[in-house]
């Protein structure tokens, strides 16, 4: 009987510190997240990949959305799930500590598809779609958080800053601004982005000026429109077809901009540009270096 009162106690015990050490945050969308001690996490989308690898905390991933393969840092052998429709019986066998979410994941009908994890317990925390270079720093610092390592979050925020802060300098003694469209999908369905955007963020970071920058976030301009606006550069980070800068070209009417006219058309790396993680800064350089080669050329 006494050995197993003491048993009993013992687990009460470890029951209350295991209690104790839970924490309740609110994640990036605002939404109330309960986590413990985090060892086994699992990553979504590439973004919270690359915060968790820059972090120095890659050893605790123990799953990752297909597109993370080719994140740098990330360790060999690791389970790719589909995240659009995960499959909870797979998920619960890791045993994840922590599922971290992107805003992307939402189903088509905007439905959450972790919702029975988070009712069997899995703690869910999402990132949303970041649409400024602080909210980067504030997802970083988020993530850093729920892994227990704050000061690891503030040196990565202070080395993306003291980058940006650098290039960010160079620009001010510009006299005149270079006019820029960035382009992230192509014709016949073109996309760009406006204000509200981290990439328009880095378009006013190198000293230029977004052409569409007075219009919201993600913007469907048609070719008249990129042709009045006349840009003195084109940037696009697309990757799919198989000559981008070939296709931006040959486009009815565009031999009258001055970006085609000057061939001032230049490719971003993708990843880096579209995923809103500490490793924009490579496709920051590029921008600069392809927008004022004359003041970034060593950049």
């Amino acid at each position: 009987m006494k050995t197993r009162l003491l048993l009993i106690a013992a687990l009460l015990m470890a029951a209350a510190c295991t209690k104790s050490a839970d924490r309740e945050l609110l994640d990036r969308t605002g939404a109330k997240v309960t986590v413990g001690p985090v060892n086994r996490i699992i990553s979504t989308a590439p973004s919270n990949t690359e915060i968790i690898v820059d972090l120095g905390m890659a050893d605790k991933l123990v799953a990752v959305d297909r597109w993370s393969v080719d994140v740098a840092g990330l360790p060999g052998g690791l389970p790719t799930l589909d995240f659009f429709y995960p499959d909870a019986e797979v998920i619960v066998g890791l045993e994840p500590d922590l599922i971290l979410a992107n805003g992307h994941n939402a189903t088509g009908t905007g439905e959450d598809p972790f919702r029975l994890l988070r009712e069997m317990g899995v703690p869910v925390a999402y990132i949303s779609m970041s649409k400024s270079i602080n909210d980067i720093y504030e997802d970083i610092a988020f993530v850093a958080d729920l892994l227990q390592s704050p000061e690891k979050g503030r040196a990565l925020i202070d080395s993306m800053r003291a980058q940006i802060d650098e290039i960010a300098r160079a620009a001010r003694a510009l006299e005149h601004r270079k006019s820029v469209y960035f382009e992230i999908s192509p014709a016949p369905e073109i996309f760009t982005f406006g204000k509200d955007s981290y990439l328009n963020d880095m378009i006013s970071v190198i000293g230029a000026e977004n052409i569409f920058g007075n219009d919201n976030w993600i913007v469907t301009p048609g070719a008249e429109a990129i042709i009045d606006r006349n840009p003195d550069v084109i940037l696009t980070n697309v990757n799919y077809i198989d000559d981008p800068i070939g296709e931006l070209k040959s486009r009815p009417g565009f031999d009258h901009i001055n970006a085609v006219i000057n061939n001032r058309i230049y490719q971003i790396d993708t990843n880096s540009s579209v995923r809103p993680s500490s490793r924009i800064i490579l496709a920051l350089r590029q921008m600069a270096r392809a927008v004022y080669p004359e003041i970034y050329g060593e950049q």
